[in-house]
């Protein structure tokens, strides 16, 4: 008691110290601050505990830089050795926002000397996470998960969830070994978060091209989405008032999504036939009960999605009679332009459709694609770039397949995406002799950066 008492006077003397060097009274202060004269004449005589957001008002008020006296805060969380939680969050969640470690170190191994204040840190956690801070959750969702005891508890199995969605970035590799962390908690989840986490997963298996992982997990995003629909329905019919299911997405997304997936999964292992019998599960979903507003328009973005891939895979079988179509379902549908673009770069490098005036007709649109920051969009970007090579090199344009192996060098780059790097570095070496030294500078130059 008489540490803490210590720690107390000493946060306290140092506002009493600004306060007096500002000229300010108790009045004033109160005034400046919009804390209550009362509470804070109780403050500053040690009869009341001080707020975080009290502690950031005076620090306002004296020009302080955020963060002013933090460290002497710690025990403002502890009174009689027991947690405040109303104290210790929010003083929590503000060193957390501005990266004061050894505050949080100093809080948390106070905190874990009794197991139940896991709860605590899984609450800073998620009001991070839910508050957009998904870099700053991370550390608390490991304490989590590290101390505990029960690995089948909500608790323990959202935190693995939630560091799985904080590990997603353009970093294949990470993003990968994120997948492997999760993947075997999945199923244990609660349904709401089992919907998110497959649909996740099936995300994140798409940009790494691994087919066979997507279909899986469609499948299963598929099952679970009409069992929990049933149940939704079913709960409805029956008069039942319970809480509504939070998710993400609206349920009818999880369905869609599951034979979205599935398809587009086939379609990229060439299986297109296949592919189409998976359009019918998400081409009207009208039938699906229980939408609301939200929920209508996601149907009618699955009836457009539904109406593209069937000229996608048309296309992609040699039905390029269907090409003018095609180019004025795009026009009507803007949207869909930068799928739309990769689906004709594929045909044209399969069938020797003459691409060069649709892509002067687009030629903003695929300059856009160099202003993508996200995965899924940098990955298409690549699959353009990729299919592009493939056009090139049959016209036995070997200059400008060099420039698109060099793009898309840049691009699986950007992605840490090493399967592909090495299959453009192969196909760079494979036509090397035709490249200028300027193509040798920027060749280098990505290699340099990718061994970094």
């Amino acid at each position: 008691m008489r540490l803490q008492e210590t720690v107390q006077r000493s946060l306290r003397s140092e506002i009493e110290t600004h306060q007096k060097q500002n000229g300010y009274t108790l009045s004033k202060l109160s005034e400046l601050s919009g804390i209550n004269h009362g509470h804070l004449s109780d403050i500053l005589r040690g009869n009341r505990p001080m707020t975080i957001g009290q502690l950031d008002a005076l620090t306002k008020v004296f020009g302080k830089p955020f963060g002013w006296l933090y460290e002497l805060y710690t025990e403002e969380c502890f009174a009689k050795e027991r947690v405040s939680r109303p104290r210790v969050i929010p003083y929590l969640i503000r060193c957390a926002e501005i990266g004061l470690k050894d505050c949080i170190q100093q809080i948390v191994s106070k905190l874990l000397d009794d197991p139940k204040n896991v709860g605590i840190l899984f609450s800073v956690a998620e009001q991070l996470f839910e508050g957009g801070k998904r870099k700053e959750s991370v550390p608390f969702y490991e304490f989590v998960i590290e101390n505990e005891k029960d690995s089948h508890s909500d608790r323990f199995l959202i935190s693995q969830y939630r560091l799985f969605r904080a590990a997603q970035g353009t970093d294949a590799e990470e993003n990968w070994k994120a997948v492997i962390r999760f993947e075997p908690y999945r199923k244990r989840l609660p349904e709401n978060f089992q919907l998110d986490g497959l649909l996740q997963l099936a995300n994140v298996c798409f940009m790494q091209q691994k087919w066979r992982e997507v279909e899986k997990y469609a499948d299963e995003l598929r099952s679970l989405a009409m069992k929990v629909y049933q149940d939704e329905l079913r709960k409805q019919k029956n008069g039942k008032t319970c809480e509504p299911l939070r998710t993400e997405r609206h349920l009818v997304v999880y369905y869609g999504q599951g034979f979205l997936a599935k398809g587009v999964a086939l379609q990229m292992q060439g299986l297109y036939n296949e592919a189409k019998k998976y359009v019918q599960g998400y081409a009207d979903l009208g039938w699906f009960e229980l939408l609301d507003d939200m929920g209508k328009r996601e149907v009618e973005n699955f009836k457009t999605w539904a109406k593209a891939n069937l000229y996608t895979y048309n296309l992609l079988m040699g039905e390029t009679h269907i090409l003018p179509e095609y180019l004025e379902f795009l026009a009507n549908h803007p949207a869909e332009i930068p799928a739309g673009l990769l689906t004709l770069m594929e045909a044209a490098s399969k069938y020797d459709i003459i691409i060069e005036p649709i892509l002067e007709q687009y030629s903003l649109e695929i300059e856009r694609f160099y202003k993508y920051e996200d995965p899924v969009n940098i990955g298409r970007h690549y699959n353009f770039r990729y299919n592009k090579i493939v056009y090139e090199l049959k016209k036995g344009r070997i200059t400008n397949a060099l420039e698109e192996i060099l793009c898309c060098l840049d691009l699986a780059d950007k992605l840490k995406n090493q399967e592909a790097f090495k299959r453009c570095t192969a196909l760079f070496w494979e036509h090397r002799h035709h490249a200028s030294k300027q193509h040798e500078r920027i060749y280098q130059e990505i290699i340099g950066r990718f061994k970094e």
